[in-house]
């Protein structure tokens, strides 16, 4: 017999436990109160023969209860509830004391490896964990129901970010609304900001206003380059004017001018990337940043916004050093380029921009690609307008909106509330295959998911403008009053919230032995699941004016964690649960061979079904002698699907120079082809895990994912 415990960790069965517990509690009797040793072995034996397979620890001390009343034995039974009761206390203290004692000794690989943008061995990562282990504890045990812990627990749901959720004031990601920050004005700690006037001083306070509304908040955040452009022309002005003043002529008023501005742009860019990388948030690590590239956002400054673009591109070829002074691939921030028609055909304008966008994934793994011609077909408003914008961070997209006050989009000032995400495997193995059961399990367990956000939700609405002024009150994400509720801002669309999902991979082949990419029985399963949950979040948002979106989830550590509930729940499963990870989201499993172009075709459905935000990508070789096999692959992105990545390689070993692709031995331990080397701490390794970049290495299922990518492009022909 197998005992379930609390934690959902599985153990063989144990009598003395049941000996040793009601003996505890038959010291504290006197008298006729006590048991005597044929009882207990009477309850021990009445146990054995219910001839279960599997038990939970809670079922087995209420059999206890019951029978020590059947015995009469009223006090005992009162004395073991109070043991039971008593003993919760200690394991919910315990776990806490013992999480806090492990990160802060470096022991745990969990802490150690939770997040790959994080050290946990830093003082400000352990403190922003320390604080999360706070957290986590308090909602566990106040703020949410069983039901929601008991699921989160056992890989049923997880409910994301519990350790920032004892904060009501902190949402999940969001387009930060620089324009409206510089043009007129901010607040920073009490400090007035006011309007810039160089291209220099504006990137400087965009990276203080980073630093300050990343750390009011969990989750990735975006802004545009759009808004920096106004001030390339402001700096330009004040040049021309200064060598107009000196009564040059015209022509060299100009020559100068723009030598100046180029040379002020380039230090602008320094300085953002600079500090981005440099800086520190309340979250223990670099601005969780995304910087989007889109010449559509401007016709007034397209000239000056093409100039920062290059500049941006440029530097992230070059690369940011390391300890030891060598260049290498920095995880912060991420680039989002944009594709148009005026820079995805050869003959067009800004094509120079796309090409050195190419050469900049083969070498940094960024930009990541928007299709600009894809988005404006996917995202109608209800004007019936198609609208392009960047996503939040990593791969969160707003819903469109049209500001009721002006009659247009809106976006820069948006955010998302939060996630909740659905365990898709554990639903199929808990079908047994029967899909009427599988149908109705899926729908209570996206009730289950309704219920986690509406908690989520009902939180974030008790906040007010004063929690973080940066955001609600100095244009961030809004300027309202101080005092003033954030309520309204949940509602009508101009947040969004989302319901994420795992592992459709493991589900599909589970319930129909096809995989979701087999153009037939198994694909089509996969979209009526998809269009299920999207019709679940339209039902959701109808009934509460809340816009409920579906999510596909960059679940980092959590892949690892579903993965391990699975085989404890369900035990080893060929093709479904015998690895240490599951599918992200709607993913083509990385061990599947396919090619770059149908893979990116297949999940532009899937992607279609994942308004609230999802990302593909493709896994490269290196692919910096081979610039062509990124362009088409650029192109391909352009016409067929929205959102989408090329995963290259980009590795330096500090101990013998080597630059090429740090590998993973059968061992799952990252060591150097060239000399050996297998230490963390002079290995700088990037890889691509949720949509971000990162480099503080891995946990074991993840890091069993990265080893078993398929590569989708051969470094031949793309």
């Amino acid at each position: 017999m197998k005992i379930i415990k609390r934690d959902g960790n599985v153990v063989d069965y144990n009598p003395d436990k049941i000996r040793i517990a009601i003996q505890k509690a038959n010291n504290e009797v006197t008298g006729k109160d006590k048991i005597t040793k044929s009882q207990i072995e009477d309850i021990i034996k009445y146990i054995e023969d219910l001839h279960k397979s599997r038990i939970l620890v809670e079922d087995i001390q209420d059999i206890i209860e019951q029978k020590l009343m059947e015995f009469g034995l009223y006090p005992l039974a009162k004395k073991y509830i109070t043991y039971r009761y008593t003993r919760e206390l200690v394991r919910k203290a315990n776990t806490t004391d013992q999480s806090i004692k492990e990160l802060i000794d470096g022991e745990n690989d969990y802490w150690n490896n939770e997040n790959s943008n994080k050290n946990a061995k830093v003082v400000t990562t352990q403190r922003d964990y320390l604080a999360g282990i706070t957290s986590t504890d308090i909602t566990r045990r106040f703020l949410l129901p069983e039901d929601v812990v008991k699921a989160h627990d056992e890989g049923i749901i997880h409910f994301h970010d519990a350790d920032y959720f004892a904060q009501n004031a902190l949402h999940n990601c969001d387009l930060i609304n620089l324009e409206d920050m510089l043009q007129n004005g901010t607040n920073i700690n009490g400090v007035m900001i006011e309007k810039p006037h160089k291209f220099v001083t504006a990137m400087t306070i965009a990276t203080q206003i980073i630093t300050a509304v990343t750390s009011s908040q969990y989750g990735g955040a975006t802004v545009t380059m759009t808004h920096l452009a106004p001030f390339v022309r402001e700096s330009y002005q004040r040049y021309l004017k200064k060598y107009e003043e000196r009564k040059f002529s015209k022509e060299d008023c100009e020559k100068y001018a723009k030598e100046d501005l180029k040379k002020e742009v380039e230090d602008g860019v320094q300085t953002f990337q600079y500090q981005i990388n440099s800086m520190t948030t309340t979250n223990g690590q670099a601005p969780f940043l995304s910087v989007c590239f889109y010449l559509g956002e401007t016709e007034e400054y397209k000239t000056e916004l093409a100039m920062i673009i290059e500049e941006f591109l440029k530097q992230r070829i070059q690369g940011m050093k390391n300890e030891k002074g060598v260049y290498i691939t920095p995880a912060f921030p991420k680039l989002l380029y944009v594709l148009e028609e005026d820079n995805i055909h050869e003959n067009s304008k800004y094509w120079y921009l796309t090409k050195l966008a190419a050469q900049c994934t083969a070498k940094r793994m960024v930009p990541d690609y928007i299709s600009e011609k894809k988005m404006l077909e996917l995202k109608k408003d209800k004007n019936g307008n198609g609208n392009c914008y960047p996503c939040m961070g990593c791969r969160s997209f707003l819903t469109p909106y049209v500001d009721p006050e002006t009659n247009k989009p809106k976006y820069y000032g948006r955010f998302n509330q939060g996630v909740v995400t659905i365990n898709l495997v554990d639903v199929a193995l808990s079908s047994g295959k029967d899909m009427d059961n599988f149908w109705d399990i899926f729908e209570k367990r996206l009730e289950l998911c309704h219920k986690a956000l509406q908690i989520r939700h009902e939180r974030l609405s008790k906040a007010t403008s004063d929690v973080a002024p940066i955001l609600w009150q100095y244009g961030a994400l809004a300027r309202l009053p101080k005092g003033a509720s954030i309520h309204h801002l949940l509602h009508g669309g101009y947040s969004t919230i989302s319901l994420g999902y795992a592992g459709l991979y493991e589900c599909v082949k589970y319930m129909t032995g096809k995989s979701h990419t087999d153009n037939g029985e198994g694909k089509d399963f996969a979209i009526e699941v998809m269009q299920k949950l999207n019709d679940k979040c339209k039902e959701w948002k109808a009934a509460e004016d809340i816009d409920y979106s579906v999510y596909g989830t960059p679940i980092e550590s959590t892949t690892y964690k579903f993965a391990k509930c699975l085989k404890e729940r369900f035990g080893v499963i060929k093709g479904i649960t015998d690895r240490d990870y599951i599918t992200n989201s709607y993913h083509v499993p990385v061990f599947e061979e396919i090619d770059a172009f149908s893979k990116l075709s297949l999940e532009s459905e899937f992607q279609r079904l994942s308004p609230g935000g999802a990302i593909s990508y493709v896994e490269t070789p290196n692919l910096q002698n081979n610039i062509d096999a990124v362009i088409q692959v650029i192109k391909f992105i352009y016409d067929n699907i929205m959102y989408a990545e090329l995963n290259t390689k980009s590795d330096y070993c500090q101990e013998c120079g080597f630059d090429g692709e740090i590998l993973i031995d059968d061992n799952l331990e990252w060591y150097c082809p060239n000399c050996g080397n297998r230490n963390h701490d002079t290995l700088n390794v990037a890889r691509r895990t949720c949509g971000y970049i990162g480099s503080n290495f891995w946990n074991k299922g993840r890091t069993q994912e990265i080893k078993e990518r398929v590569l989708h492009i051969d470094n031949k022909d793309a």
